[in-house]
């Protein structure tokens, strides 16, 4: 059930789940699954893109902001907006998830899956853990920050998160609170590129996207540190469009991300990504 429902940024909501049970064993950075099909208001819809599409509709994967030792589950969506000449389909499950989920609705939800997760032995592999972000793609380094901060890891948090502007940053209050009470852990950098007069904050903002000389300035020892990078990547539909015309598909966040890892001599093995789109 749905026991709170929290505005994170303009187009973010957190679902906040009650299961009936105080403790439920999964890692950070997992994410559950929810079915499209069991919410009446979407069934005529599901009916139209199953009809175009020729399949069935699949389930949708949510990761979730909460991390394992926090009573409550919550996942964290954004919504997905519907680009002409770029998005194939309206998005389905999000926009219902974003803006028309109240408390006490009940909807059920599998997990907990997914191979982005913070190895149980990183503190014999790093003492740097470096998060490189974009959008939504903070919402499961948030549980393995939040997670890694409340045990009292022996490593440091280096976040470099990118936002269109100050207000589109999601968990923006949360991160401020863990930056504070783990100043000697935690080092926030957001990269705005929207925003021209960001609000004052105690992290440091610059303007413009991820760049390579960014990440090379807060990661002086790139061998060393093991990087979880999350945000929107070039997708199978991406490739599929892009051989039609032709051309390759333009590179995205997370594609850009990669490459100024290795480029900095990142090695391979220690980054951890996950894409989104």
């Amino acid at each position: 059930m749905v026991a709170e429902v929290v505005r994170e940024s303009p187009e973010a909501t957190t679902l906040v789940l009650f299961t009936g049970n105080d403790r439920l064993e999964y890692w950070p950075g997992h994410f559950l699954t929810v079915e499209p099909h069991e919410f009446p208001a979407l069934e005529r819809f599901i009916a139209y893109f199953e009809d175009i599409k020729g399949k069935k509709e699949p389930a949708r994967a949510y990761s979730l902001s909460s991390a394992p030792h926090e009573r409550s589950l919550a996942i964290t969506i954004k919504e997905e907006r519907f680009t002409p000449g770029v998005t194939r389909y309206p998005p389905l499950l999000s926009p219902l998830l974003v803006w028309d989920t109240l408390p006490g609705t009940r909807m059920v939800v599998t997990g907990f899956s997914g191979p982005y997760t913070l190895p149980p032995d990183i503190e014999s592999r790093t003492d740097h853990l470096v998060h490189v972000c974009a959008g939504s793609g903070i919402v499961p380094n948030m549980s393995i920050l939040k997670h890694a901060l409340h045990l009292g890891m022996k490593v440091r948090h280096t976040l470099i998160y990118a936002s269109r502007t100050w207000e589109d940053v999601i968990f923006r209050r949360q991160l401020e609170e863990l930056a504070a009470a783990h100043a000697a852990r935690l080092q926030i950098v957001h990269a705005l590129s929207r925003e021209k007069k960001p609000a004052r904050s105690s992290s440091e903002i610059r303007q413009g996207r991820v760049t390579e000389e960014m990440i090379r300035e807060f990661v002086p020892e790139p061998s060393a540190v093991e990087v979880f990078a999350c945000g929107p990547g070039v997708t199978k539909y991406d490739r599929e469009a892009a051989r039609q015309t032709g051309l390759e598909p333009q590179p995205m966040f997370l594609d850009a991300v990669m490459t100024h890892l290795t480029s900095i001599g990142v090695p391979k093995e220690r980054i951890h990504r996950e894409s989104y789109g």
